[in-house]
C-alpha cells in the first residue's frame, strides 16, 4: 500500500462576520456614562495577521460598511432595552437610563496588518480609543482611555489604558523661569544612544508595540517585554519609584525588584509592588538594556 505523509494543519482562518462581531464587543466594553448620555468610542483600529488581511483586503470597504452598520445596530438594541427597563422602572421611581450614542459624528474604523510580527494566523487585535471628558478641577485635561482586546486560538484578554494630557487654561504666558524635568534616563540600545526627561508623573518603558503604547521605546530583544517597567513620581512626597511589569524580571543597582503584578485566572492583576528609586540608580531591564537614572532636582 503507498504511504501518505501526515498534511499539516492549516491555520485557523477568522471569519469576517467573527470580526465584525468583535469590534461590537469591545465597543461594550468601551462605553462611558455620563449624567444625560452614555458615550460609545468612536475609532476602531483592527489588527490582522499580514496573510489574513491579505486575504480581506479585497472586501475591506464592505467590512468597514457592516461594521459600521453592527455598531449602530448594537447601539439601537442597546437602546431599546434601556427604555424598556426605564419604563418598568418608572413604577418604581427609577430615573431612565442614559440613551447611548457614538462620541462622535461618525465612525473610524481602520483595518490593518501586525507591523509588529507579533501575531500568528488567526489572531485578532481590536483597539477602541474613547475621548473622555476633561476634568480641569483636578488639573488634567483631555483624557483618552483605549480597549485593547487579543483574541487568539484558545483564549481572549483584555487591557485597558488611560491616557491623560495636561489641562490647558486661559493665563497669562508662563515666566522665563518655566520649571525644567525632574529627572533624566540615559540608555543604549539597538539603535545607539538616547536620553529621555522625565517630565509626567509616571513614565512607562518597554519595546511597545501595537497593542503596548510606551512612554521611552527600547529597540531590543524580545527579552525585554512590550511595557517592561515604570517610573512613578508621587507629587505630595515628590519621590520616585519602579515598577515592575515585565515577564524576565527588573533589577535596580543589581537587585531584582518585586513584581508589579500577580498572575490570577491567566491573566494579570496588578498588585501595587513598587521600589523607591534613590538620586541616581542603574535601571537594568531582563538583564539586557540599563538605563542610568538621574534626579534633577
Amino acid at each position: 500500500m503507498p504511504e501518505h505523509s501526515a498534511t499539516p494543519a492549516a491555520p485557523s482562518r477568522r471569519q469576517a462576520r467573527d470580526i465584525i462581531d468583535a469590534v461590537v464587543e469591545n465597543m461594550r466594553q468601551n462605553v462611558e456614562q455620563l449624567k444625560y448620555s452614555t458615550l460609545a468610542p468612536s475609532r476602531y483600529t483592527v489588527y490582522l495577521h499580514p496573510t489574513e488581511y491579505a486575504r480581506l483586503e479585497g472586501i475591506v470597504p464592505i467590512l468597514r460598511e457592516q461594521t459600521i452598520r453592527a455598531l449602530g445596530e448594537a447601539i439601537e438594541q442597546l437602546n431599546a432595552r434601556s427604555r424598556l427597563r426605564g419604563w418598568v422602572g418608572r413604577f418604581a421611581g427609577g430615573a431612565q437610563p442614559p440613551e447611548l450614542r457614538n462620541a462622535a459624528a461618525e465612525w473610524d474604523i481602520a483595518f490593518l496588518p501586525d507591523p509588529d510580527g507579533d501575531m500568528a494566523e488567526g489572531d485578532l487585535l481590536v483597539d477602541s480609543e474613547l475621548v473622555l471628558p476633561a476634568r480641569p478641577d483636578l488639573g488634567a485635561g483631555q483624557r483618552t482611555r483605549r480597549i485593547t482586546t487579543i483574541h487568539t486560538a484558545d483564549r481572549t484578554t483584555t487591557r485597558e489604558q488611560t491616557v491623560t494630557e495636561p489641562a490647558t487654561r486661559a493665563v497669562a504666558p508662563a515666566p522665563a523661569t518655566v520649571e525644567g524635568p525632574r529627572a533624566r534616563i540615559e540608555f543604549d540600545d539597538n539603535n545607539g544612544r538616547h536620553s529621555f526627561d522625565l517630565v509626567d508623573d509616571l513614565c512607562t518603558i518597554g519595546r511597545g508595540g501595537t497593542a503596548v503604547a510606551v512612554d521611552v521605546r527600547i529597540a531590543s530583544s524580545p527579552d525585554v517585554s512590550r511595557e517592561h517597567a515604570r517610573i512613578r513620581r508621587d507629587p505630595a512626597t515628590d519621590r520616585f519609584f519602579l515598577i515592575d511589569v515585565s515577564s524576565l524580571g527588573t533589577t535596580l543597582n543589581g537587585r531584582h525588584v518585586p513584581r508589579g503584578y500577580d498572575e490570577v485566572d491567566g491573566g494579570r492583576r496588578e498588585n501595587g509592588a513598587e521600589t523607591a528609586l534613590p538620586d541616581a540608580a542603574r535601571i537594568g531591564l531582563a538583564d539586557t538594556v540599563f538605563l542610568d537614572f538621574r534626579r534633577l532636582r
